[in-house]
């Protein structure tokens, strides 16, 4: 059987969760951590990743591109997201702090009256911001 790499883009969303899953599950098993996918979204987390220290578990929710939502709001959430060919793994209250640092996203109609706002083209100075939780 001759492999043959897929089309990301081809994907339907369910297959685009899947492999991203596995993405930042190999990433996080160089870090010592192992992955468990959940069922369904458990207080807000799409898998638990597990420290091979047995002291560290993150709650983390997998998005395909930067986003914020209210709803994750102190839950001790991760936030998971590729952005140029890396990941970025950080809390995601932190990345509330940081978007409102560097961006006006807090003060859209998309965060003010929806409570999220995602972007797939997020500015240079915020992705500054981030660099040291790219994985």
């Amino acid at each position: 059987m001759k492999l043959i790499k897929i089309d990301y883009d081809s994907l339907n969303s369910r297959q685009k969760e899947i492999f991203n899953f596995q993405k930042i599950s190999g990433l996080l098993a160089d870090y010592g951590f192992n992955c468990i996918k959940l069922a369904d979204d458990w207080q807000g987390a799409d898998f638990l990743a597990y420290h091979k220290d047995g002291l560290d578990t993150l709650k983390i929710q997998l998005k395909s591109r930067l986003t914020i939502d209210r709803k994750y709001r102190g839950k001790e959430l991760f936030v998971a997201f590729p952005f140029n060919s890396h990941w970025y793994l950080l809390e995601h209250d932190t990345l509330i702090e940081k978007v409102g640092q560097h961006t006006n996203w807090l003060n859209t109609d998309s965060w003010i009256n929806r409570g999220c706002y995602h972007s797939a083209a997020p500015s240079a100075l915020l992705m500054n911001s981030l660099s040291e939780y790219k994985l």
